[in-house]
């Protein structure tokens, strides 16, 4: 006999900030460079002194899963935030742990493996020359058909033979249109040109010549960029680095005196890059990292651009980045009433960067300035940025007295521009830009994606170990060795099962109508809902002996929380807390069969069943979970590119669902609606495994 399966009927909120809100005024203009040395002493010695730490807007509250979601992903930001030196106590201590670091750090990035530097291609389009400097309209591929638009910026009369001192400059989101954002920052350029500097200033992939994409997840549900491990952070950091390897062919640089800055999206860039690369001497990024507390529980996340993140698969402390250039010069420069860099943030990255230095006899390397007003650059904060490079890059202490000259000024579209933009564009006519850029479509070629060959014969174990080994490393790398058992924590109104499956999650699990009694169960169905608005498969079940349930994970049915388009606040947070939705929902799954399976006292075998979405989240389930016995899936999507796919992160870079499935062996396996290609690999895995018989795909 057969039917169909249809469908059948606080904690913590926020992390605990401790903020001095405006008592940071210390970068006046009569010392725009000054430690905060004697302000940390003075902080950490009134505890008592705690005020609410600054928002971004307010936490969604119209679904019954908002308040329980935010109060989880508070907890593991306050948790991983709190993790900063992990048991490092000095110098000798980081420079062990720091190869490991920077190989994660890039890994994060999706630049692990470092691309490969192919010919830069560099080609000077045009330049001009203005009162003390030449501009050079210059482009270079980072990657073949990547390309990067820039303006060099250099002194009209060079010394022969003499070089001099280079400056990266990478830009914020200030958008110009087809003239690139950099147009936006030349008066910078020009004071860098008129003291003595090269200074290339690049475009970024969105607001460039050849404009491209950042919001892949924030505006346009590209979640297959969590799959694939790809954001544009990535790219911008490349992009710099290749900037680095332009400036250092050049006869006019010093290759040993080059620093990198930039405010907001160039003030993360500036981090990006300088530390991925030793190359930069000193960095001086503007108003760039706030830390995960602002980030995440106080919503700051939700005003930020994509770029502005790395995928956080290690579980880093936010500051662990800026670290990585210790103890290289920094100045790290803020605004004392900036929206998307909050002063809490900012003085707890400043004070860890400060104690980190020290560690290393450098406390006098870093330095921070806070400036009075929004997000935007001031007289401050050019004079301090200009004098931190003079001092570090000239061995010129001397206080900066031409940061005023050439800015572009007026209200935003009436802009008066030194230099008239138009005549900055490296590739001047729209017939002009290349016919092989990969601007456009970069996010499908910058991370490669992981191409797995079925293992041979007797050779199955050791493949499936290394494959699931690297899924636990990169993908579930904060899941242990076994998921633990569900914990009952009472019923709903609708007698449906509360379970407890980790510390601040709650899920639902339904028990099918009319199921038999324990004496005649001979098989527990657990059914996957995943949310996706799909209908159950339909399976073959003896109403006599099987009995069925129905599993909601997180964000499902009764745990549902607000999806805002504008933000995606949940998603988004959980890429920064080095998780995804749903990897979460696959806990679940696997806490949910453990359950059932002690239930019954591991009596009785479970088989796991889902459609479409749930049956991907469930094959995962299976894949960590021992006690699934078996499997029935319908109408999987073949792969984590297809948008009907969960994102799981950098999964891609590892396997794929046909690879997944087929680890799936030597346990029964029943797949209904996938076949062609895909199917056959599934089926050449089991058969090396040596089981095929225990294989039916329809």
């Amino acid at each position: 006999m057969s039917f169909d399966l249809r469908r059948s009927e606080g904690i913590f909120v926020g992390a605990v900030l401790t903020a001095i809100r405006k008592s940071m005024n210390f970068a006046a203009k009569a010392a725009p460079i000054c430690s905060c040395y004697a302000l940390i002493l003075t902080t950490l010695s009134i505890p008592a002194l705690t005020l609410n730490a600054q928002t971004f807007g307010e936490q969604e509250t119209g679904e019954p899963g908002d308040a329980i979601i935010h109060a989880y992903l508070g907890t593991k930001a306050a948790r991983i935030h709190n993790s900063f030196m992990d048991g490092i106590q000095s110098a000798t201590d980081w420079e062990k742990r720091r190869p490991d670091f920077e190989k994660e750090y890039l890994y994060m990035l999706g630049l692990d493996p470092l691309p490969e530097k192919t010919p830069l291609s560099a080609t000077i389009t045009g330049s001009l020359e203005g009162d003390g400097f030449v501009v050079e309209m210059i482009h270079y591929q980072s990657s073949p058909g990547l390309y990067v638009t820039g303006n060099l910026y250099r002194p009209s009369t060079i010394g022969r033979g003499e070089k001099l001192p280079a400056i990266l400059y990478v830009c914020g989101h200030s958008p110009r249109g087809r003239n690139g954002n950099k147009t936006a920052y030349q008066s910078h350029g020009i004071w860098f040109a008129r003291n003595g500097y090269v200074c290339l200033m690049i475009d970024t992939l969105q607001m460039g010549e050849i404009e491209a994409i950042h919001h892949g997840t924030k505006r346009y549900n590209r979640w297959w960029w969590h799959s694939r491990g790809y954001t544009s952070a990535g790219v911008e950091a490349w992009n710099g680095i290749r900037g680095i390897d332009y400036l250092t062919t050049r006869s006019d640089v010093d290759p040993d005196r080059i620093g990198v800055t930039g405010i907001s999206g160039g003030g993360a860039a500036t981090f990006w890059i300088a530390a991925a690369d030793k190359r930069v001497k000193v960095a001086v990024p503007v108003s760039g990292m706030a830390d995960l507390p602002s980030y995440v529980p106080n919503l700051v996340v939700n005003g930020h651009c994509d770029c502005m993140f790395l995928y956080n698969t290690f579980q880093w402390p936010w500051t662990r980045i800026a670290a990585l250039i210790a103890p290289r010069p920094l100045l790290f420069v803020n605004s004392d009433n900036d929206r998307i860099f909050p002063m809490d943030a900012n003085k707890r990255v400043i004070n860890r960067l400060e104690y980190l230095y020290s560690l290393f006899g450098a406390g006098d390397q870093v330095d921070s300035v806070v400036s009075m007003g929004g997000h935007a650059y001031r007289e401050d904060i050019r004079k301090a940025t200009y004098r931190f490079l003079n001092i570090h890059l000239k061995n010129d202490p001397s206080p900066v007295k031409d940061s005023e000259v050439d800015l572009v000024v007026g209200p935003r579209g009436q802009e008066v521009h030194p230099i008239p933009p138009e005549k900055l564009r490296v590739f001047p006519n729209n017939s002009d830009i290349p016919e092989d850029e990969l601007n456009t479509s970069i996010d499908q070629h910058f991370v490669p994606v992981a191409k797995v060959t079925p293992p041979t014969r007797g050779a199955f174990v050791s493949w499936k170990k290394n494959l699931t080994d690297e899924l636990r490393r990169v993908t579930f790398h904060s899941f242990p060795e076994r998921i633990p058992s569900a914990k009952f924590s009472g019923t709903d109104r609708s007698g449906a099962l509360k379970l407890q499956t980790e510390s601040g999650i709650e899920v639902r699990l339904r028990e099918a109508p009319e199921s038999p009694a324990y004496p005649k169960i001979k098989r527990i169905i657990l059914v996957v809902n995943s949310g996706d608005n799909s209908t159950y498969p339909a399976m073959k079940i003896d109403p006599e002996s099987d009995v069925v349930y129905f599993c909601d994970p997180r964000g499902v049915g009764d745990t549902r929380w607000t999806v805002n388009p504008a933000n995606h606040y949940v998603a988004r947070s959980y890429a920064l807390l080095g998780r995804t939705v749903d990897d979460g929902r696959v806990w679940d799954i696997a806490a949910t069969a453990r359950f059932l399976v002690e239930r019954y006292d591991g009596e009785i075998p479970l088989t796991i069943a889902g459609k479409g979405a749930g049956a991907v989240l469930g094959a995962y389930a299976m894949l960590l979970e021992p006690d699934i016995n078996g499997a029935f899936f319908e109408d999987l999507p073949a792969s984590h590119m297809k948008d009907t796919c969960p994102p799981l992160l950098n999964i891609l870079r590892v396997c794929d669902v046909p690879d997944v499935l087929g680890s799936l062996a030597p346990r029964p396996l029943s797949i209904h609606g996938i076949g062609g290609a895909v199917g056959e690999k599934i089926a050449e895995i089991y058969k090396v495994a040596g089981a095929e018989e225990k294989l039916r795909i329809e």
